[in-house]
């Protein structure tokens, strides 16, 4: 299958590895490039950019097809080394980098100089089109449907896609609920370009998660997720459990503290202790 995504990655299927914390290793990245579609390592899985450039390397010796690295700009007191993972990705010759949380304006030139192409994740239009005007290559649309982070507007892909494909001119990815063939044709009708899958690879057996996990995963139904974390606007969608219904019940009953940073800090601590 050819599509502007194929063609942009040089990749056989428009099918991409989202990045995932400590699942986006080398063995799983490269198990999806050899099967025609573009695995990810996840670079803030690897402690530091030495760790990352072994990382890449063992990646190499596994695969001679494209593959790329997930960087995650997250606003931290103690920030990692961003411009030492970026020059692992262009040493080790990295031809694609995903992209997500802040905005990754200021590291475009050096990718791009490097000839490396950028795809930002994005849960909203607004943001897809920020992505376009900096000089993203493309873009992965997160509809409400996602694990992990889904965003605050709550918007699902039957809505969200369509939109994206009106407003963007650059390619985009669908991602959020994309697990089969039938999900890669339903993003297509609907205006992307290829799908991004996470969830569904942690399924298989060169993500190294546990094998309870992988059945639970398998077994879930459309009701075994929950949102939790949505009082402090970062939500996330994680698989149902005994201590996620705890959380959420406490979420549900949610009262707003005061804005003083003490309220806060006692709110953090009341629900770490429940």
């Amino acid at each position: 299958m050819k599509t502007k995504i194929t063609e942009l990655f040089g990749i056989e299927h428009p099918i991409i590895q989202g990045g995932m914390h400590f699942v986006g290793f080398a063995e799983l990245a490269s198990a999806v490039s050899n099967a025609g579609g573009l695995g990810m390592i996840t670079g803030l899985t690897q402690r530091s950019p030495k760790d990352l450039a072994n990382e890449i390397r063992r990646c190499r010796e596994m695969t001679d097809k494209p593959f790329g690295v997930n960087l995650t700009f997250l606003p931290t007191v103690s920030s990692p080394d961003y411009p030492g993972y970026i020059q692992a990705i262009i040493d080790g010759g990295v031809k694609a980098v995903e992209t997500a949380g802040n905005n990754p304006q200021k590291y475009l030139p050096a990718l791009h100089e490097a000839g490396i192409k950028v795809i930002h994740k994005c849960t909203s239009v607004r943001h897809a089109l920020k992505a376009e005007s900096i000089g993203c290559d493309a873009v992965s649309v997160d509809g409400f449907e996602c694990g992990g982070h889904p965003g605050e507007d709550d918007v699902p892909n039957f809505i969200l896609l369509p939109r994206a494909a009106d407003e963007l001119k650059i390619p985009f990815v669908a991602s959020g609920g994309m697990a089969d063939g039938r999900s890669l044709a339903a993003a297509l009708c609907l205006g992307a370009e290829g799908i991004n899958m996470g969830t569904r690879f942690i399924a298989t057996q060169e993500a190294p998660v546990h094998a309870n996990v992988k059945q639970a995963i398998v077994a879930a139904t459309e009701l075994d997720t929950r949102l939790v974390m949505r009082p402090l606007r970062n939500t996330e969608r994680v698989l149902r459990n005994a201590a996620v219904d705890r959380r959420w019940r406490r979420n549900a009953r949610w009262v707003p503290p005061s804005s003083s940073t003490t309220s806060w800090k006692k709110w953090l601590v009341s629900t770490r202790a429940s």
